[in-house]
């Protein structure tokens, strides 16, 4: 069985609230994210606190006892945690796409339990990605029937397995012999027979995330763990769309604590140029100039968020072809606009803050790292191409788990 819940996890009521305690989270994981990356200390004792505040468990259907709360406060709750510590904010996001993948797919029974198992303050890992394999989409983990009838046996190896080192749940995207080598999703206990995890992520950025690899070794798998995701993109989807959403959310969370800490650092510890007759950097026009223009990068970031979020609300609301379609497109120009503002930005905190803020021990090259790591989940290029398509020849997008 999974490993102990929190005591009494709380259980979020609405958006309000949600927003309310993401917040205060935040400033309280923001003091020691320096540190915990220049000592790769992992967060488990914040995991556990993100766990027992109910965070998690807001996506989870008014029916089942949750929240359910909407995309908008959902991409908020990411980036509010991101712009502290964009480890933090990365380890869950899969626990939120496979919390999806079984609103849409799971079966009543394994809604009931499964969903429980989040509002009780469990959490989901990722057992999704493969290395060596001829594509991202290509997959040679396998899920097998076991020769006595007694559900399945699941074997393979799987990388940047971001939140399996923390979770409770597993859930691994396999091939599944019994369906045409369709993909199937299995959730795994954590500490199932068969199960290694191994902490050998050495990223050089969102060092914390403990994203390394998962073995599975012929695990035994009930039939009532399996879901078939390959159901999830024959017609009309959101599953794509939500993932993206909260890596933009993480981008853009990204360029807002970069921005804020260079200002900072530039109210309180920068020299003014000598040439510019000013006693304060502050009050230089030029750097003036060049925080106002980075700020119009970030607000265009943060609303391109909100109107893609909004826009995933509403094919929420009613699903079509072309709601989905529209939601896609929404949320791949703000992940595009806000991986290069992610990137930009944590670059451009030490033009502005001069050269002590490139002071290892200071860690502030930490957000540039974390946003130049995270932004190389997908192509951006491939997302523009959709969009252009889309826009020039009514060409609707592709129905994918990166999209």
């Amino acid at each position: 069985m999974p490993g102990s819940a929190p005591a009494a996890a709380h259980v979020i009521e609405d958006d309000t609230e949600a927003l309310k305690v993401a917040a205060e989270l935040a400033d309280a994981f923001r003091a020691g994210a320096a540190h915990r990356d220049a000592e790769r200390e992992l967060p488990r004792a914040e995991l556990d606190r993100l766990s027992a505040s109910g965070l998690l468990a807001v996506t989870v259907p008014a029916e089942h006892g949750g929240a359910d709360v909407t995309a908008v406060t959902l991409a908020e709750t990411f980036r509010l945690l991101a712009t502290a510590d964009a480890s933090l904010a990365q380890i869950p996001q899969s626990h939120f796409v496979y919390v999806n993948v079984l609103r849409r797919q799971g079966t009543p029974e394994q809604r009931a339990f499964l969903l429980g198992e989040v509002l009780a303050g469990r959490r989901f890992g990722n057992a999704q990605s493969e290395a060596g394999t001829r594509h991202v989409q290509d997959f040679r983990t396998r899920l097998e029937p076991e020769p006595d009838g007694d559900g399945y046996t699941l074997t393979g190896v799987k990388h940047y397995a971001t939140g399996a080192l923390f979770a409770d749940w597993i859930p691994v995207l396999a091939k599944a012999a019994h369906d045409g080598d369709r993909l199937h999703v299995a959730y795994v206990p954590r500490d199932e027979p068969g199960v290694t995890v191994v902490d050998d992520w050495d990223g050089m950025g969102q060092r914390t995330t403990a994203s390394g690899t998962v073995r599975l070794d012929r695990v035994h798998v009930p039939a009532d763990r399996v879901v078939p995701h390959h159901l999830t993109f024959t017609g009309p989807q959101l599953h794509g769309a939500t993932a993206q959403l909260l890596h933009a959310a993480i981008d853009v969370g990204i360029a807002g604590g970069a921005l804020a800490e260079a200002a900072e650092f530039v109210r309180t510890r920068s020299r003014p140029w000598f040439e510019s007759g000013f006693e304060r950097a502050a009050d230089d026009p030029l750097l003036i100039q060049r925080f106002g223009e980075l700020a119009v990068q970030l607000r265009a970031a943060e609303a391109l968020l909100t109107t893609a979020a909004r826009a995933v609300d509403v094919a929420r609301a009613g699903l079509t072809d072309g709601s989905a379609a529209e939601a896609s497109i929404a949320v791949a120009a703000a992940k595009t606009f806000s991986a290069t503002a992610a990137v930009e930005i944590s670059s451009a905190l030490f033009e502005v803050a001069g050269t002590r803020a490139a002071l290892n021990g200071l860690n502030l090259h930490r957000h540039w790292r974390d946003a130049r790591t995270h932004t190389l989940h997908d192509p951006a290029r491939w997302k523009v191409q959709h969009i252009g398509r889309h826009l020039l020849n009514g060409t609707p997008p592709p129905r994918h788990g990166l999209l």
